[in-house]
């Protein structure tokens, strides 16, 4: 925490401080976390850790391919690509898999944040049924990301874990 980077758009600042907030928390929230307790769903339908990692992973690689011109998959897009909910009876990949794929894309996505220009974040995304502001869904993005954490950390207390380390 405390690094300041110039980005393209001034009203990138604030996101990316989240963004690099919330990178080191993904691996805190998933740390010692048993592959077979991240499948754990605590007979509820709620989406288990591994979902929870993977969809998190994925958002960062659609992420910066959709403001990149490059396309990025993690290992695990069959599960994930086009917004996939969770499916039932199926194992997915390991814990290590998610982290590996969020080192990965984690910096790529940062360097494609910092250089997003104000026209861009004006521009309108389209997907079907929806249109908004390239800075809405990035506003979304990171208020997903964040979210997605802070379950990922309640689930850890759940299956009785400690809590996660913000440091």
């Amino acid at each position: 925490m405390g690094t300041t980077t110039v980005t393209e758009s001034t009203r990138m600042t604030g996101m990316l401080a989240m963004y690099d907030l919330q990178t080191p928390f993904f691996n805190s929230a998933l740390d010692g976390i048993s592959d077979e307790d991240a499948h754990n769903r605590l007979n509820t339908k709620a989406n288990h850790i591994a979902w929870l990692a993977g969809t998190l992973v994925q958002q960062r690689f659609d992420m910066a391919g959709l403001l990149g011109d490059t396309v990025y998959k993690q290992a695990a897009d069959d599960l994930f690509k086009n917004n996939q909910g969770i499916k039932d009876g199926v194992t997915y990949p390991s814990l290590e898999s998610f982290k590996k794929d969020w080192a990965h894309i984690s910096p790529i996505a940062r360097a494609v944040l910092v250089k997003v220009s104000d026209e861009k974040l004006d521009s309108i995304f389209e997907m079907p049924g929806m249109s908004f502001p390239y800075f809405d869904l990035l506003t979304f993005t990171s208020y997903r990301e964040a979210n997605c954490i802070g379950q990922i950390a309640l689930y850890r207390r759940l299956l009785g874990y400690e809590g996660m380390k913000y440091m």
